[in-house]
């Protein structure tokens, strides 16, 4: 009776699921289709081709190339600055650890745009406009208030007993955080790489606002532009270079699936 009573959810679930795919199903539909038979509308490419992803290859691996820089770029900088920051907020701030945890919060919603228009103007004057460590620097705005949030909830529901007896045996600070804390953090660690890693890939506003005369070392957000005219589209080599971009990150997130679902629920309940 309940295998009856539920079917109907099942059903809904799989209608929902193809509903949400099938943007992904029609992209891979048009890089396949060749340029002549796309406003036919088939639901599959029966004048097939790979002319779409030759041209892709030879136009965009520039800008792939880019956007994989800005991105491992931009989940080191992060890391750097977030581990640290939640080290000291798990275990040396004990005052002022809500006032912090607010304004993390704050920081995340202060929106993209505002933020790029500040750092249009510092970046100018700085000279790092049109720049890849320009980007790296702006993206990681945005990921190293998540991930200091998330690392520094895992870090507050470790033991302190443990701590404590490391500190005891005489390890300092710097030997906790490194032999200890972090390799007991490896699975939110490499959830917040992941967030980082896909935040900085599929960024367009810092991109289209920083970065927007850097010829080749644009990131791949940019490089679709390069399909888009005032008069005309090429929806074939465009859909193609959707496709190669959304590889590298279906890859990752069908590799670390496991820790990315640990390490999201990592500190939600404590000891």
């Amino acid at each position: 009776m309940q295998h009856r009573s539920t079917w109907w959810k099942t059903a809904i679930g799989v209608v929902l699921t193809l509903i949400m795919l099938f943007p992904i199903y029609w992209m891979i539909n048009i890089a396949f289709t060749d340029r002549s038979a796309i406003r036919s509308g088939d639901l599959y490419p029966k004048s097939f081709t790979l002319e779409n992803f030759q041209r892709a290859f030879s136009d965009q691996l520039p800008y792939l190339g880019t956007s994989l820089l800005i991105a491992i770029g931009c989940v080191i900088f992060t890391l750097i600055i977030a581990m640290p920051s939640s080290y000291a907020i798990a275990f040396l701030l004990h005052k002022g650890r809500k006032i912090t945890n607010f304004l993390l919060i704050v920081a995340q919603m202060i929106p993209a745009v505002v933020m790029a228009l500040g750092f249009y103007q510092i970046f100018n004057e700085i000279g790092l406009l049109d720049t890849i460590p320009g980007l790296i620097i702006a993206d990681s705005t945005v990921a190293v208030p998540f991930a200091v949030m998330l690392l520094s909830s895992f870090m507050m529901g470790m033991p302190h007993s443990l701590i404590e007896a490391a500190q005891i045996d005489g390890a300092n600070q710097w030997t906790v955080f490194t032999k200890i804390v972090v390799p007991l953090s490896r699975n939110s660690i490499v959830t917040t790489s992941l967030f980082s890693f896909l935040w900085a890939w599929s960024d367009f506003m810092f991109a289209s606002t920083l970065d927007a005369g850097g010829g080749k070392l644009r990131p791949i957000t940019m490089g679709l532009y390069d399909y888009i005219g005032a008069q005309n589209q090429e929806w074939g080599p465009m859909m193609a270079t959707a496709v190669l971009a959304s590889i590298p990150t279906a890859l990752m997130l069908i590799v670390a699936q496991k820790y990315v679902a640990a390490g999201v629920t990592a500190g939600a309940v404590k000891d």
